[in-house]
């Protein structure tokens, strides 16, 4: 019997399953169950904090990174974009988490998070920009967008009725339906991810 890889996902309130009535519904159950009816022999741990910025990410990167990490899963951003911290700010603190990863030996999936128009179109560049660069400097898989699932499914959120079916009343956390699409978009990344540990 092969060890089961472990795999750390560290992010936010998406990732710790906020607002979920049943805990099993959230992202790091539903993307483990979704690899294991694939053949996977992996562990998906929650090291998702709600509230959690890029920066708080990264202080409590050591700590969640216990002797038994194989892989890491980074999915983090979506509160450095509620509280419009500088984007050079996220980046650097975002460089560290690969730094981190890299000092360790683990391979990262880089799960990004797209800025809104609302602060103009420098601070969306800026933003939007640097998971891709940081990703091709620390040869990290880049999954583009965390809600490519919600989007493939005609989810848009310029559209508020399109996303209602996926998201929570706050209109921000997604629903039990809406993780399990983000985890159809995500897993197959996932999956790539794991065929990089111990590579």
């Amino acid at each position: 019997m092969a060890e089961k890889v472990t795999v750390v996902a560290l992010g936010d309130s998406l990732t710790a399953g906020y607002g979920l009535a049943d805990q099993a519904d959230g992202l790091v159950p539903q993307l483990e169950r979704w690899l294991v009816a694939r053949g996977a022999e992996v562990e998906v741990q929650n090291a998702g904090v709600s509230g959690d910025t890029i920066a708080g990410g990264l202080s409590r990167l050591d700590w969640a990174l216990g002797p038994e990490a194989d892989a890491l899963i980074v999915t983090l951003g979506g509160n450095d974009l509620l509280r419009g911290i500088d984007p050079a700010s996220s980046r650097a603190s975002l460089e560290g988490i690969l730094k981190g990863a890299k000092a360790r030996g683990l391979p990262v999936l880089l799960v990004a998070m797209q800025a809104p128009g609302n602060y103009g179109p420098d601070y969306k560049a800026a933003f939007d920009a640097m998971y891709g660069e940081l990703a091709a400097e620390y040869d990290a898989i880049l999954m583009p967008d965390f809600f490519a699932g919600l989007r493939a499914a005609g989810a848009d959120a310029a559209d508020p009725a399109t996303l209602a079916a996926y998201v929570q009343p706050d209109g921000i956390h997604p629903s039990a339906e809406g993780v399990r699409l983000i985890v159809e978009g995500l897993g197959p990344k996932v999956e790539e991810l794991l065929t990089q540990v111990g590579g």
